[in-house]
């Protein structure tokens, strides 16, 4: 029964619930102010994702006529579900390490493609022809990016399991206390594709410039969200927030884990590295370059992150 409310608690709570949400919001809204600055703009107000969260949440929700109701309504929590369980599979190193119970790396990849396939289904709901084209482009872009992300995970788990005696481990722990052990994978050469790769796939994944192509707004007007107001648009901002910690902290987790040994310093480390992440692979990325078109992004990932993964995974097995 304790497991169970261990389990629970850190769902909604901690790391994942509560302070998952607070984290993400409180990032996006750096991002949004930082950008600002930098392009000589006062921008918003540090807190104001939280804003847009509440004022959403008092404001009414706008079924279409053609849209297939229940699907358009209870969709998006689906995706604040499965990023909440997600937030409580990655670990803080010193601080918290997921249990066993609820999985492993392998289940967090699967929970990662549920905001896409969220994205997709919300998108084709709603009855809306902006919504139909966000659907097939979310789906080529998933096409793209998520074979190159089971491949830098493969590679990490062969590195990690072959490095202890075996052959592949998906534990996040032991990934991490190997690391520990053995030195960070961000400064192994042999690892130098896969963390390359994974530079390219969380843009894509988190769905910012130059990989917001299913929501275009100049282009399809925020596609799949085009139609969604209220509560239920509240529930993807949500979503959003959430997944923006899961992908950060996974990369962490994967190539670059080392903190003190201290709790509230392991916390503070960790804290530091996912701000780093956001303002240089998110607001930079976003602020120095343009969307790519649908085909070009799919030619991308299927050339270089592909190949980089591929390679890396090749390494490992051969040395």
């Amino acid at each position: 029964m304790s497991n169970q409310i261990a389990i629970l608690l850190a769902v909604l709570l901690f790391p994942g619930g509560v302070f998952a949400l607070v984290f993400g919001l409180a990032m996006k809204g750096v991002d949004r102010r930082v950008a600002a600055r930098l392009q000589s703009r006062v921008g918003p107000p540090l807190l104001q994702p939280f804003f847009d969260i509440v004022k959403l949440s008092f404001k009414r929700t706008m079924v279409p006529a053609a849209a297939n109701q229940t699907v358009f309504l209870y969709t998006p929590l689906v995706g604040v579900v499965s990023m909440l369980i997600a937030a409580a599979l990655v670990p803080i190193t010193s601080v918290y390490a997921p249990d066993a119970a609820i999985g492993n790396l392998l289940v967090l990849l699967y929970l990662l493609m549920i905001p896409g396939i969220v994205l997709m289904i919300a998108g084709s709901a709603s009855g809306s022809p902006y919504g139909a084209i966000g659907f097939s482009r979310e789906m080529a872009l998933m096409i793209a990016y998520e074979g190159p992300l089971v491949l830098i995970a493969a590679a990490v788990a062969m590195r990690t399991g072959m490095g202890m005696g075996g052959w592949a481990t998906f534990s996040l722990n032991d990934i991490i206390a190997y690391q520990q052990a053995h030195g960070s994978f961000l400064f192994d050469p042999v690892m130098w594709p896969a963390v390359a790769a994974f530079c390219f796939f969380y843009p894509a994944n988190l769905g910012i410039v130059p990989f917001d192509i299913p929501e275009a707004e100049t282009e399809v007007l925020e596609g799949p969200l085009l139609e969604y107001s209220g509560p239920v648009l509240a529930l993807f901002k949500i979503m959003s927030a959430l997944k923006k910690v899961v992908v950060l902290g996974l990369g962490i987790a994967l190539f670059f884990p080392a903190a003190p040994s201290l709790m509230v310093g392991g916390l503070l480390v960790w804290l530091i590295k996912m701000a780093v992440l956001m303002l240089v692979g998110i607001t930079a990325v976003r602020l120095s370059m343009g969307r790519m078109r649908i085909d070009q992004a799919f030619v991308f990932f299927l050339k270089w992150p592909l190949l980089l993964a591929v390679a890396s995974l090749a390494v490992v097995v051969v040395v």
